[in-house]
């Protein structure tokens, strides 16, 4: 059969996404169309193409020859398609995750790319945390977040590319009759024998249960067991409120009812954040986004360190590797 002289993107888009979850029904779930209009896109691809690109059953989806064939075709032809909109004004919407709703560096730096450029829709995102983010990178459902990259599975962070735009100073937050609350600021020796929570038991925030880690070891310092998984702020707050551990933050940490937030100090501990995106992303928004960041990061020295600033070692190789 010859090769259609027209090919409808629509089906290109179903078939990799069939193709990268292996799973017709994430795949209908990641495109927001349902399963039968996904299977029947994919078979009117394969009659156009003459060529069987899937083997179904009912326990699996794996790819034919032809269909790993197709797979890296596919992607430049979508990628030539949305740089070809981009550059007209018409690209798709960039969707930017920030973690959550106040988290200080990715909503400053979404903010001055969407000032920069204003005819371009850059969707934000909230999943809690880089570990969370990057399997929806990986998996084309997300396109940008921000986190700690070090702390990500190497198998992940093999499929991403990241900048580091910020060494963001690390607090604590105290309920306000705590010991330590009348500080000004916390050394990190006034830690020992507390219970800190740092997400222990969030899959989404490995990456800073891991950073705890790396911080209160040989200190004294215990990471808090896992709480009840709390979705949005006001259940976070309430969750926090009822255990009443010191909570590790950053400095730019939302208030919380009740509470304190005070820098940590001797030494001063740094949470390493980069703009992570996956490998091969092309899209003016995430031009604005990256030149957003480090027009922000050079005019307010987020680059710059302490002199007793404290980095893992781990972080400081993973930096230097990808920068």
């Amino acid at each position: 059969m010859p090769a259609p002289r027209h090919l409808d993107p629509r089906l290109l888009r179903a078939f990799l996404a069939v193709a990268e979850e292996l799973h017709f029904t994430r795949a209908a779930a990641r495109l927001y169309v349902a399963q039968q209009a996904l299977s029947r896109d994919v078979r009117r691809l394969e009659r156009e193409l003459g060529a069987e690109l899937l083997v179904r059953t009912t326990r699996q989806v794996t790819l034919t020859g032809d269909g790993e064939r197709l797979v890296p075709l596919a992607r430049r032809a979508l990628q030539a398609q949305d740089d070809l909109l981009g550059a007209f004004g018409q690209a798709r919407p960039l969707l930017v995750d920030l973690n959550f709703p106040d988290q200080p560096t990715a909503r400053r730096v979404l903010y001055r790319a969407r000032e920069l450029a204003p005819d371009l829709e850059l969707m934000a995102r909230y999943e809690s945390g880089l570990a969370g983010a990057a399997g929806e990178m990986v998996a084309g459902r997300l396109d940008v977040s921000f986190g700690r990259f070090a702390g990500l599975d190497p198998a992940l962070r093999s499929r991403l590319e990241h900048r580091l735009v910020r060494y963001e100073p690390m607090a604590v937050v105290l309920p306000e009759d705590h010991r330590l609350a009348a500080l000004a600021e916390v050394p990190l020796a006034e830690l020992a024998g507390e219970t800190v929570y740092a997400g222990a038991g969030n899959p989404r925030t490995t990456e800073w249960t891991d950073l705890a880690h790396r911080l209160f070891e040989c200190r004294g310092i215990r990471i808090a067991a896992p709480a009840p998984l709390a979705v949005g702020d006001e259940e976070f707050r309430r969750i926090m409120a009822k255990l009443r551990n010191p909570i590790l933050a950053v400095v730019g940490f939302p208030a919380m009812p009740g509470t304190v937030l005070r820098p940590l100090v001797d030494p001063v501990p740094l949470s390493p954040v980069s703009l992570v995106w996956r490998k091969g992303l092309v899209h003016p928004g995430f031009d604005a986004l990256r030149q957003a960041a480090d027009e922000i990061a050079a005019r307010e020295r987020w680059l710059s360190r302490p002199t007793d600033g404290w980095v893992p070692a781990i972080d400081e190789d993973t930096i230097g590797a990808h920068t």
